[in-house]
């Protein structure tokens, strides 16, 4: 595949953890860790190609209802993994930034997070943006809050947003919209993720759980995406 033909920023719904574990007779916690092995094999694959911004759905704003011992499996495994993974990430030149709202996350894990974002903030050969704690609506409503309060202060006149400067104040600022989204599990929807960044996203939907989505599947995707015909809202002229 040609590097014009890959997308510039690949969005990743990673669903289907404790499905898969039902499945194969273990439990929730066992589906989360060997889902674990995918993000790695597949982040290390995504920069391999040339992707230039990975964005994974981690956990989610709605994601606090869950059972508690859940939530707290889920928030050990990510110190865990960044805290054995970081060093490498830096090394291959990876830049991580969480996206989502600080709000309700413990200061334990905070300070992971940090840590590996200042760590790892100078990388360029891509970025991972992981998202924690994240819904998009609540991404949207901080950015018009940042935008009110901007305005409050007299930075500049509300006539003077528009769409290419409103996504300066998301969570993605700088970053391009997501060219191709994928979803694992068979669900067919998109679970408030980077709702303004995917408006015109390409859509893989896959039946595979996360924890069967291998580097072959990845590569399914991609293909999948190079064989697309992008208008962006417009036609094709026939010369």
């Amino acid at each position: 595949m040609t590097t014009s033909r890959l997308p510039r920023h690949v969005a990743i719904i990673m669903d289907g953890n404790g499905r898969w574990a039902k499945d194969h007779l273990l439990t929730r916690s066992q589906g989360h860790l060997e889902g674990v092995k995918r993000v790695e094999e597949i982040v290390s694959e995504a920069c391999n190609c040339g992707i230039k911004v990975l964005s994974l759905y981690a956990f989610s704003t709605e994601n606090w209802s869950r059972p508690q011992e859940e939530i707290s499996l889920l928030m050990r495994t990510l110190v865990s993994v960044l805290g054995q993974k970081a060093k490498d990430l830096h090394k291959n030149g990876i830049k991580i930034q969480f996206i989502g709202r600080r709000k309700g996350i413990p200061e334990a894990v905070l300070g992971v997070l940090d840590k590996t974002r200042v760590l790892t903030e100078n990388n360029e050969k891509m970025v991972l943006n992981i998202a924690f704690n994240y819904g998009a609506r609540a991404e949207i409503v901080d950015a018009m809050k940042l935008i009110h309060k901007n305005i409050s202060e007299g930075k500049f006149h509300i006539d003077d947003i528009n769409e290419n400067n409103f996504h300066e104040y998301l969570y993605t600022k700088n970053q391009p919209d997501v060219d191709l989204l994928i979803r694992t599990s068979g669900e067919l929807r998109v679970s408030n993720f980077l709702l303004w960044q995917i408006s015109y996203a390409e859509l893989y939907f896959t039946p595979k759980y996360w924890p069967a989505f291998t580097v072959s599947e990845f590569h399914n995707a991609l293909k999948e995406f190079s064989s697309r015909e992008r208008r962006f809202g417009g036609v094709t002229i026939a010369v």
